[in-house]
């Protein structure tokens, strides 16, 4: 059916209706033109529903789609019957302008709507319920930021140009636009953090230095990446609380990422300041027997080594291993408590001490023998050495 078809229907349809008032004609005529619109969708669907009914994920696509479709439908019938609708001037012009609104509308849903399916679509490969996550977790974070800050953009130039449809709005806006310069600088300058965390969102999207549920050290808080907004990051605090972050923020500003490179194989230092007379041979395989027992571990690395030697004590650094954030801060909480338990019931002297020594100065001539003086370690070769707690 042609448009001029459509036309003579409409033309038949107001000679039938002639004994009615002229409003009430062109009323029943857009009436009747809204309700083909929704009978063609309905039927379309129900076609459609019939020939992919093997695929779900286009069956499930259509439903999302259907309050779109269902107002496209009817926004197209009304436009084709209304030139042949007569209308005063002043009311085709508004319905001229109302058609424009529907149709700018329509567009920005379906870039929507479309942008929603596509990230969608491009998800299913991965899956974020897996050990090794890396992957998955990268792509997840990519679509999701790209997605927020195409919609984002969408939204702004939809309603933009709906806005441009009247009139009134756009000289107001080309007049200020022409005559006042500063009112740009202004709406520049208010408008930047906004900017600022857009252009940090499509930089995150891109450079990923931070993805979903990385564990991250950020303000001294150890926590994971739970949401990635289009202006702000949401961090997951071990104690459950949310630390709340512009994009900005990981643009500008250093923090720590611990699975950056690897969702798995994380390694965990346990720093003990030890004497001097520290066991390290019995200290090392204490290390790797803890290792041994502990559920954490993931049978990789366990290692034990003297990092520093200080005037008082020396630093003893052991290495473990285990498979994410989470296993290596519990398990070296464990090695931590356990080699400090062994060292105090077994080498009870192995931890830090404070030393001095006791000699004897003058001689029995002068009767200051038995003075005793108290001297540091450093002082010339002991005669006698005292050890204390």
């Amino acid at each position: 059916m042609g448009l001029g078809s459509i036309h003579d229907a409409v033309n038949e349809v107001t000679r039938a209706l002639s004994f009615l008032p002229g409003w009430a004609v062109t009323g029943f005529v857009l009436a009747l033109a809204v309700v083909a619109g929704l009978i063609i969708h309905w039927v379309l669907r129900r076609i459609a529903a019939r020939v992919f009914a093997a695929r779900p994920f286009v069956l499930s696509l259509i439903e999302r789609v259907r309050a779109l479709t269902r107002l496209a439908f009817a926004a197209l019938t009304l436009a084709l019957v209304l030139p042949a609708v007569r209308l005063p001037p002043d009311v085709a012009a508004w319905s001229g302008g109302a058609m424009r609104l529907v149709f700018i509308v329509l567009v920005g849903w379906i870039a929507l709507v479309a942008v929603d399916i596509a990230v969608s679509v491009y998800l299913l490969r991965f899956r974020l319920d897996t050990a090794d996550n890396l992957l998955a977790r990268k792509h997840v974070t990519q679509m999701r930021v790209l997605k927020r800050v195409i919609s984002t953009l969408v939204i702004v130039i939809t309603a933009g140009s709906a806005l441009m449809t009247f009139s009134a709005v756009r000289q107001v806006g080309v007049s200020l636009f022409a005559s006042a310069g500063l009112a740009g600088i202004v709406a520049g300058l208010a408008a930047r953090p906004v900017l600022a965390n857009l252009i940090a969102g499509i930089q995150l999207a891109v450079t990923q230095p931070i993805r979903l549920e990385d564990a991250v050290i950020v303000e001294n808080e150890m926590g994971y990446i739970e949401e990635i907004t289009s202006t702000y990051v949401v961090v997951r605090i071990w104690d459950q609380r949310r630390l709340v972050v512009p994009l900005a923020y990981f643009i500008e500003k250093p923090f720590q990422n611990w699975t950056r490179e690897s969702s798995t194989a994380l390694l965990g230092t346990v720093l003990l300041y030890l004497d001097y007379t520290a066991p390290i041979e019995r200290i090392r395989a204490k290390a790797a027997d803890i290792a041994a027992q502990s559920k954490f571990w993931d049978r990789r690395v366990v290692g034990v080594q003297v990092t520093d030697a200080k005037e008082r004590t020396i630093e003893v650094r052991v290495l473990v291993s285990a498979a994410n954030s989470g296993d290596i801060f519990d398990l070296r909480c464990e090695m931590r408590e356990q080699l400090i338990t062994f060292l105090r019931g077994e080498f009870p002297d192995a931890l830090p001490r404070t030393r001095g020594e006791l000699t004897l100065h003058g001689s029995a001539m002068d009767g200051t023998a038995n003075r005793p003086s108290l001297e540091s370690a450093t002082a010339a070769p002991p005669r006698a050495a005292v050890g204390r707690r």
